[in-house]
């Protein structure tokens, strides 16, 4: 049973969206996963085969007890009955007790039929009925991360002991942030973006650095409370 379990459409989604909390998740004890749901096999840049080695650095990097792949179609996702099945079946053999997906509202259409997918087989893999193997689980909690839309955080969580191991999580996918790939969208400066960005939320907590989500329901924190 896994404590915390990131959804990601492709290698380095998760590492960009939730690393600095999964590595603060795992020094404080936590167990933690990935699950890629593609290879990343359209991207321009790198080829499956480098972004796997990229995967089991940037996993080393941040400590993670589980890290699987799907292999989805990339540029295929979508919440259809065979795709959801599968990740339900995973869900029920992983049994994390909160998932992180990604935000549905983003330009990349795999990162929101991966959200729709992770609503849809969280709810699966609690049915009873449903056409799977092993009893029924049901998760905590569902929450998501941010791409490359605005939006507004439901809660934020302090990373700033974490941020260098955040940005090694996320350089380790050399193919991605490094050489040729430094003039592109994803190159160097998408690295300083998502950095900044936790900068800026941590603005407001009055620390370095913090990771925002949205939860679809709100979050009970009494800051004076140890439940």
């Amino acid at each position: 049973m896994l404590d915390l379990l990131v959804v990601a459409p492709h290698p380095d989604d998760g590492e960009l969206g939730c690393g600095g909390t999964l590595a603060r998740a795992k020094a404080e004890g936590l167990s933690t996963g990935i699950l890629d749901l593609t290879r990343g096999e359209m991207g321009s840049k790198g080829t499956p085969e480098e972004r796997e080695k990229e995967v089991a650095e940037a996993s080393r990097i941040l400590g993670l007890d589980f890290r699987g792949n799907l292999g989805f179609p990339d540029g295929g996702l979508a919440d259809v009955p065979e795709q959801r099945l599968k990740l339900a079946q995973a869900l029920r053999r992983l049994r994390p007790r909160v998932v992180f997906a990604p935000l549905e509202a983003d330009r990349h259409p795999d990162h929101t039929a991966a959200s729709r997918l992770a609503v849809a087989a969280v709810h699966l893999a609690g049915l009873r009925k449903a056409p799977l193997e092993g009893e029924p689980f049901r998760v905590e909690r569902l929450f998501f991360y941010p791409g490359n839309h605005p939006f507004a955080p439901s809660f934020l969580v302090k990373i700033s002991a974490f941020i260098d191991q955040w940005e090694a999580a996320v350089l380790a996918y050399r193919s991605q942030f490094t050489g040729e790939a430094a003039s592109e969208t994803v190159g160097p400066k998408g690295v300083e973006a998502r950095k900044a960005m936790r900068r800026y939320w941590g603005n407001y907590l009055g620390v370095d650095y913090a990771e925002p989500f949205v939860s679809p329901l709100p979050v009970l924190y009494v800051p004076w409370s140890r439940a």
